[in-house]
């Protein structure tokens, strides 16, 4: 029965190496030296929210809802996620963030504006 990659490994800081490949309905076995992508390395917890965020097509906000967390938290653990696939994410937009607010109901309008007008 296979099992997942066992990564990360302890004391290794670089992707292991693939250097075989079977094929159990042919019965066909391949040697060599094959790189993994980005996502086989994943760690269970990343690999996790990657799954989550591609069932709700994308939407942090969704992702929120279901993890029951807050969306400063869910946003970090994406940025997490992005730094672990080799991307740096964006910095947020200090408006945007306001806004997100607003619709959540953690500020005000009056709040936001002032926010707004900084």
């Amino acid at each position: 029965m296979p099992r997942p990659l066992p990564l990360p490994f302890p004391d290794e800081t670089e992707a292991p190496l693939v250097t075989e490949l079977r094929f159990p309905t042919s019965g066909v076995t391949v040697r060599g030296v094959f790189d993994l992508n980005e996502f086989a390395t994943l760690s269970p917890e990343n690999l996790e929210f990657l799954r989550l965020y591609i069932r709700v097509r994308g939407n942090l906000k969704e992702v929120e809802r279901v993890l029951g967390l807050s969306y400063p938290t869910v946003r970090a653990r994406f940025d997490t996620l992005l730094r672990a696939i080799g991307y740096e994410p964006e910095a947020a937009d200090p408006q945007s963030e306001v806004l997100e607010r607003l619709e959540r109901g953690e500020i005000t309008p009056d709040e936001a504006a002032r926010k707004l007008r900084r």
